[in-house]
């Protein structure tokens, strides 16, 4: 799991990066353009900075959504496999006498949020630089820039009103609200398997 994890966190990384250049294209293309004595050299320089930009940020969505898709039906296997060792561990936490397996399931508990929370934080920094970029285009002073450029800028801030979430398994939407869901549901599930216990 550790190894496992290790990768795609680096892989997630990447992909930030990615959009991190991709806003920082566009700021130093926009950065040429407020320049006064923009000529025709200047022009193709911003037009290839956008480009550039939009570019790698296009590959940096194709790239996570490959990724997403290569492990789809491992991460289905992995967040449901999660949700019951979380939820069977709290149950035997309560039925335990000696300290040393008491100890022994809360550091087991810790890891699997601990994991569960990395990875869910991990895929809200991808959403977070995504809607930086966009953030960027719209912080520019694109609206005085040519017209053609204008359109250029416009057509980027119209694909930034939709969002962009990596969706984990076909079902879940990684991000840190996913993420306290399912620590909410695992004890939600812990809760009533103790209480039918009980009854028993």
């Amino acid at each position: 799991m550790v190894a496992t994890g290790t990768m795609l966190i680096a892989y997630f990384k990447h992909i930030c990066g990615m959009f991190s250049i991709a806003s920082f294209r566009i700021k130093k293309a926009m950065a040429i353009n407020m320049q006064h004595d923009v000529n025709e050299e200047k022009m193709v320089i911003i037009y290839k900075g956008i480009i550039c930009a939009i570019d790698i940020h296009r590959k940096a969505t194709e790239f996570s959504q490959v990724l997403i898709k290569s492990f789809e039906g491992s991460f289905f296997c992995l967040i449901a496999a999660s949700m019951v060792c979380l939820t069977s561990t709290l149950v035997q936490i309560i039925s335990y006498n000696s300290t040393e397996q008491l100890v022994l399931q809360l550091i087991h508990i810790s890891s699997l949020y601990m994991y569960m929370f990395l990875s869910n934080y991990t895929a809200q920094d991808i959403t977070d630089h995504n809607e930086y970029v966009f953030a960027t285009v719209y912080n520019v002073e694109w609206y005085v820039a040519p017209l053609h450029i204008q359109k250029m800028m416009l057509f980027l801030l119209q694909k930034g009103t939709k969002a962009f979430h990596l969706i984990l398994g076909g079902i879940f939407v990684a991000s840190m609200e996913s993420a306290a869901t399912l620590m909410g549901t695992s004890i939600s599930y812990f809760t009533v398997l103790y209480s039918t216990s009980r009854n028993q």
